[in-house]
């Protein structure tokens, strides 16, 4: 960092020369190495996986991951395969090719960086396995559980251990084993960023307690260590490590300090990350006492009694070379019995017996998400690894349909037969016939068209459809885990060619793509009568915001939202469904807080102020002036008539800027370059002396305490030097430095507003004479920031910018890595929790589709990286009383029909009429209609609602709130649901 220069870099796609040859490019992995860092990377790069078996879960497995694979199955493709693997196609099944033949060349597609090979020699009984000492890791689906016993043996005898994960779909059913040795290190089992947190005190006893500022929470455990930096007085804490022992959420003990210099001020501490060992034992050894992680805490014995129900399963299959027949009650009973010397659900048990030779394709991309990134736990040894058993069943898919006849089941020799297995005919027919609006086609919108695509989502040529819709373009960084788009795709319309792929693994699909953006300015287009024919609503988006905004139009609509979101290895799903259970809105999770002004300004102290900074004077250098210029010129076009109207003392908004801009403005290279050299002088050198000079380094607060203290640092100015390679900046004439004005300290203080020109000697009317008439027809090109282009120098700006500010505050500058996802606002993304969550999502769409009560609902929580996996009940809608039995909720909404000539007070009226309370206060929007104590809103009941609220000539309606007088005298008035006011009684426009 230190050789970084304010220059302009040109350059084309970034490599990291230590990484081997077959590695992605960083911008086609860039989201993904912010959740796994370069070492892991750099260890995948290096490492090769085997997978054996090429359904729909080894599939799952097989395109998520992004390291050298071998690719092994012995079966032709099958009609059946189309169901559950989205890389088999119709032709495959006609020419009776081999599965892995099919995949091969589709899964190499998705990585031109990475190795893929394939294999369908037998692997038995028979095999001898020394050919799997190559890999670092094996995984096995399809697999009985007497083959994975023997492999699993022949991985963990091996020195060093070859990590062997075992991964099972049965119907309802799934599992994961991991077994990754006797003593497997993990260097970062978190994976989270560790923060600085600043001191406010540190005793000096034994043992000695730190205190955090402000009360602000460490967030450490006992037995953790910490490492002090920049402390002063008590020197002898820098640089080193201590163990804590927590004494409050903003304190914690460190051992004896009594010996150490008192404690003067200042100083942060970081935790200290450090490797764990986990043992694993193999599967043999864990048959009997297994080690699981529970996913749904409603039913904390459900993984143990899939753990028994499964074992059964596999005893089945050994003893009767076969699965139970597809709703045999006969196979039930039997596995049933073989279950008896453990505790299950009998009904559990039924369920897998009758589905186990089905397949639910999202269950199977839940879990495969899970089990992919086990696998890069595997040869990367980043994140905690799972011990050493997942199950997850979808009982709550099927309950509701065990009263269908065995009929509805069995297979008719179709793509859907799999999943009709699980689910039968019946609500088959009833995915067919859905209606879906998905908006966004990124990474979870790939994988939820997947999942459509394998259901049979609203391929009913008469009623179903799925609409999607994104306006945005496809880029580089986006191939790594949006797995629909390949390189010819780069710049194409997101939505329109993720249509055509989903097409391509079902061709029977019905697609609308749009491209548009869903917001207020889209209504016609997205209208009420758009969504009245939806039968739910499914977003794949990556803002608060836009999730706020739809979630608002599917409750004023009455439409089931189907939610979900990653952020690198975590993942969040919600099922929102009308008068069942809370809406996006109903909970707000805290605003994201601004960096105060003054601190950008004067007193950055961690490195995202230095960031933010920098970022900051690209947008005002290269967009918001630029902007501001052209802006000016549209509004005033003729450069004589902005001469006349300033001669004649007029202020005019932004001349001063626009003349300023003007008479700055390089024409040849040489002068960039003195712009150049003149702002390292005033950002890193003359902003620091006179911070200096305003605050010497012993200025003393009215307390008697220091001012510059943490989190103050006090600035060192940069001298530029000339010995470096810009040779050309000798020549640029340095004005003398003079201290000027005061520095802000008041972190509440907002961005001054700009100044307006001064108009004075007729020197200076004649330089502005000449420049607008030079310049009047010139017109600027504003930049737009942007991150993923490496040739266009923005990031170089911000990277160098940013590095030198640190240098001047003594701030340890980050890689271009970091400073690319802070001043960028990248959502660190991984292509597992992608899967993993659009799985889970499309499995509550069924419970949608089925019309399901609200006990069958889960949402869910995960963190791949620990791993935790959470589901959960949706929050029930809230039911507020009004009075009697007089309830509403967010999901109602009242009717008022009214007519040209109806009053404020005819609507008043009819709301005291129809819902029997007492109107006190009618709002729209923001817009106060009538409030009794307001002057003169006594006179606004003769009005009419046409003239009060002035409609759009397209609009329909208005929802107004009204509040009422509640029972008890002396309350505030409350307010009630939304009343829809419809401007004509038949609800057309009048």
């Amino acid at each position: 960092m230190d050789t970084l220069k304010l220059q302009i870099r040109s350059h084309g796609s970034i490599w990291c020369s230590s990484f081997h040859s077959r590695f992605l490019p960083f911008s086609l992995c860039s989201r993904q190495r912010y959740v796994l860092g370069d070492s892991a990377m750099h260890q995948m790069a290096q490492s090769s996986v085997f997978l054996s078996g090429m359904g729909g879960l080894g599939i799952e497995i097989g395109r998520v991951v992004i390291t050298a694979v071998t690719l092994h199955d012995t079966k032709q493709c099958d009609t059946w395969d189309l169901g559950s693997n989205f890389f088999i196609r119709k032709e495959d099944v006609l020419s009776q090719k081999k599965r892995v033949e099919a995949v091969c060349s589709r899964v190499a597609e998705l990585n031109p960086y990475v190795h893929v090979d394939m294999s369908s020699s037998a692997l038995d009984d028979n095999t001898d396995f020394s050919f799997l000492r190559k890999y670092q890791c094996v995984i096995l689906t399809e697999a009985r559980l007497c083959l994975q016993k023997r492999v699993n043996a022949f991985c963990h005898s091996q020195q060093p251990p070859i990590r062997f994960i075992g991964c099972d779909a049965y119907g309802i059913c799934v599992r994961v084993f991991c077994d990754f040795g006797e003593e497997f290190e993990v260097s970062d089992p978190t994976g989270e960023e560790p923060k600085e947190i600043f001191i406010q005190s540190i005793t000096q006893d034994n043992p000695g307690v730190v205190t955090c500022m402000d009360n602000q929470p460490h967030g450490l455990q006992t037995g953790q260590s910490v490492v002090f930096r920049e402390v002063n007085g008590m020197v002898e804490l820098n640089g080193t490590a201590r163990q804590v022992s927590v004494l409050s959420p903003h304190s914690f003990a460190i051992g004896d300090t009594a010996q150490l210099q008192p404690y003067a001020h200042g100083g942060f501490f970081v935790l200290v990350k450090t490797p764990k060992t986990y043992r694993f034992e193999t599967i043999e050894r864990q048959l009997c006492d297994p080690q699981v992680l529970t996913p749904d805490f409603s039913k904390p014995e459900a993984p143990l009694q899939i753990h028994a129900a499964m074992l059964a399963l596999d005893t089945f299959q050994e003893q009767h070379s076969r699965l139970p027949s597809i709703g045999c009650l006969q196979d039930a009973e039997v596995l049933l019995k073989l279950t008896e010397e453990a505790p299950v659900n009998t009904e559990l048990v039924r369920c897998l017996s009758r589905t186990a030779r089905g397949i639910l394709p999202p269950l199977a991309a839940a879990v495969g998400g899970l089990a992919s990134q086990e696998t890069l736990k595997a040869v990367t040894g980043k994140f905690a690894p799972l011990q050493q058993w997942f199950y997850l069943d979808a009982i709550e898919v099927v309950r509701p349909l065990q009263s269908l006849s065995a009929e509805e089941f069995v297979p008719r020799g179709d793509r859907y037969d799999g999943l009709r297995a699980c689910i039968g005919e019946s609500m088959c027919l009833e995915l067919h016939k859905l209606r879906v609006f998905m908006v966004g086609c990124g990474a979870i919108g790939c994988e939820m068209l997947k999942n459509f695509a394998l259901l049979g989502v609203g391929l009913a040529k008469s009623s179903g459809e799925v609409c999607i819709t994104d306006p945005d373009l496809i880029e580089k960084s986006n191939l790594n885990r949006q797995f629909l788009f390949r390189p010819h795709h780069i710049q194409k319309p997101k939505s329109t060619t993720a249509a055509e792929a989903t097409c391509d693994i079902n061709p029977d699909l019905q697609v609308d793509a749009h491209l548009n953006k869903v917001c207020p300015a889209t209504e016609s287009i997205y209208s009420d009568t758009f969504y009245s024919r939806l039968n739910l609503v499914v977003t794949a988006l990556d803002n608060v915001e836009a999730r706020r905004y739809v979630d608002s139009r599917c409750v004023s609509n009455q439409r089931p939202l189907l939610d979900s979101g990653t952020m690198g290895t975590k993942g969040h799903t919600e099922i929102i469904v009308p008068n069942l259970t809370e809406s996006y809105n109903s909970h707000r999770d805290p605003p994201e807080e601004e960096i105060p002004f003054c601190t950008l300004k004067s007193f950055p102290s961690v490195i995202e102020h230095t960031i933010q900074w920098a970022r900051d004077k690209f947008e005002n250098a290269f967009t918001h002036k630029p902007s501001m210029y052209n802006t000016f010129w549209q509004t005033h076009s003729s450069a004589e008539v902005v001469l006349q109207r300033m001669q004649a003392g007029e202020s005019l908004e932004g001349s001063f800027q626009v003349i300023k801009l003007l008479s700055r403005r390089p024409g040849q290279w040489e002068q960039c370059i003195a712009i150049a050299r003149l702002k390292f002088e005033k950002y890193f050198k003359r902003k620091a002396l006179q911070l200096l000079h305003s605050f010497p380094l012993d200025t003393r607060l009215k307390d008697g305490s220091l001012f510059w203290q943490s989190p103050k640092r006090p600035p060192a100015p940069i001298d530029f030097d000339l010995k470096d390679s810009l040779r050309i900046l000798s020549d640029v004439k340095i004005p003398e430095y003079r201290p000027s004005e005061k520095v802000k300290t008041d972190e509440t203080a907002k961005k001054p507003e700009q100044q307006k020109m001064p108009l004075s000697s007729e020197e200076e009317r004649e330089a502005i004479t000449q420049l607008l008439q030079a310049i009047a027809s010139l017109q600027m090109s504003p930049l737009q920031f942007e991150k993923d282009d490496d040739s266009n120098g923005h990031m170089d700006f911000v990277a160098s910018a940013s590095a030198l500010r640190a240098r001047v505050y003594s701030i340890e500058p980050a890689d271009r890595l970091k400073t690319k996802r802070i001043a960028g606002k990248i959502i660190p993304a991984i292509a597992t929790a992608t899967a993993a969550v659009a799985g889970l999502v499309a499995l509550e769409l069924i419970k949608v589709a089925g019309g399901y009560g609200f006990d069958s609902f889960k949402n869910c929580f995960f963190n791949l990286a620990i791993p935790v996996v959470v589901l959960t009940e949706p929050a029930p809608v809230k039911r507020t009383l009004i009075r009697d039995n007089i309830y509403y909720s967010i999901w109602d909404c009242w009717t008022v029909f009214g007519h040209e000539d109806f009053t404020l007070s005819d609507f008043m009226n009819t709301v005291r009429e129809k819902y029997g309370i007492e109107p006190t206060m009618v709002v729209h929007g923001v817009k106060m209609l009538y409030v009794p104590v307001m002057p003169g809103h006594s006179k606004r009941l003769k009005l009419t609602m046409q003239k009060l609220i002035k409609p759009s000539v397209d609009r329909r309606y208005v929802d107004l709130t009204v509040s009422f007088a509640p029972e008890a005298d002396g309350d505030e008035d409350l307010p009630g649901p939304p009343v829809r006011y419809y401007f004509s009684r038949d609800g057309e426009t009048p």
